[in-house]
């Protein structure tokens, strides 16, 4: 079953709010990881960075490679059945409910995002297994106790969710407001639940100036942080093998051998 909760807007509505003037996170990282779901304005931005830091292309496709490791780890080993992915972004392939549902076709998924292009295409790709259960939600990252009051036409709060928040805490400019809001978001879930981050960090001087690039673009500022402002989001959890380390470094299948400045974790809330 798939849904779109709340109601969603009119597809016109759904236009008007594009704003293709100026590049934006979720368009310009499909073009990274090579989807066509993009604007020239992202593009250019795109070439325009990967001419000051090449390696960012790697950090777009490793840390997608992380998603689907983190998921298949979480649903298969850990049997968790239900997910809440704020953050979507534009969906490609292998996004949070295919991985799950292959495990486990009973798995439910919430999806939250706040951009209208997401939403139009979630309208259209975004399914779910017979068994299980697939919804999305236009809300922001800002208001936690709105998503997960949203987040309960779906989900089964008495048993455990997996959060998963990847490529997007770097939007929260203020250090203490992204703790606060993941962990808002997190005293919200049951024990047993799961929370799983991945970020760009600012551990070369390539990737501090590609952030800097991208952020005088125009685009919503994206700040890079510290391995150990990364680690701090994980504090009162039980972080899961092998604690926070490069998303190519957790749990690797053969496919990315390639060091990224992009760090994660998985950890389970007591």
């Amino acid at each position: 079953m798939s849904e779109l909760s709340p109601k969603p807007a009119a597809a016109a509505d759904i236009r008007a709010r594009i704003d293709t003037s100026r590049p934006h996170s979720a368009r310009f990282w499909n073009y990274f990881v090579g989807g066509k779901d993009n604007y020239e304005i992202d593009r250019q931005t795109g070439d325009h960075i990967k001419q000051i830091f090449p390696g960012l292309v790697d950090v777009a496709r490793t840390s997608r490679h992380f998603l689907g490791r983190a998921v298949r780890h979480l649903a298969g080993e850990q049997g968790v059945r239900q997910f809440l992915d704020i953050g979507t972004g534009l969906p490609t392939a292998d996004n949070t409910h295919e991985v799950a549902q292959r495990v486990a076709p009973d798995s439910r998924i919430v999806y939250v995002d706040n951009d209208p292009m997401v939403l139009a295409h979630a309208r259209a790709l975004l399914t779910s297994t017979p068994e299980g259960r697939t919804s999305y939600l236009d809300a922001n990252l800002y208001a936690p106790d709105d998503i997960l009051k949203a987040a309960e036409a779906t989900l089964d709060f008495s048993q455990p969710v997996a959060l998963m928040i990847l490529n997007t805490l770097g939007h929260v400019a203020d250090y203490a407001e992204a703790r606060d809001l993941v962990a808002r978001l997190m005293a919200g879930l049951p024990s047993g639940s799961y929370l799983v981050i991945s970020d760009s960090t600012s551990t070369s001087e390539g990737m501090i100036a590609a952030s800097n690039a991208y952020n005088q673009s125009g685009a919503i500022p994206y700040y890079v942080r510290s391995v150990e402002e990364i680690a701090g989001f994980f504090d009162g959890l039980e972080l899961a093998d092998p604690g926070v380390v490069q998303v190519t470094e957790w749990r690797p299948d053969g496919d990315d051998a390639t060091a990224v400045d992009a760090y994660c974790g998985v950890a389970r809330k007591p």
